[in-house]
């Protein structure tokens, strides 16, 4: 219950989170990949919500709603920080 409530609020931290300098994604190419990341995992996390609870299902759940974590509060941050040190390269 704590995870489904967490995966809501950590949407809250999205604007805050935002470090790129560049507001379009265009010219972005690790938030690109970042994004899709999100989008991927989001399809695996609705799929495997529609699996019976059995051994693999549970373990790729478990990896997926990691990933979903991770994104929110570390790699998306760090796209941001790492495309602006190449904007100033």
């Amino acid at each position: 219950v704590v995870a489904l409530l967490m995966s809501i609020l950590i949407l809250l931290l999205v604007p805050p989170l935002h470090t790129s300098k560049q507001r379009s994604m265009s010219f972005r190419p690790i938030s690109q990949l970042m994004f899709w990341t999100l989008i991927a995992d989001a399809i695996v996390l609705t799929w495997v919500g529609g699996q019976p609870v059995e051994h693999p299902f549970i373990q790729i759940g478990q990896a997926a709603s990691a990933l979903y974590f991770l994104l929110f509060i570390a790699l998306i941050p760090s796209a941001g920080w790492a495309e602006n040190k190449l904007l100033n390269l």
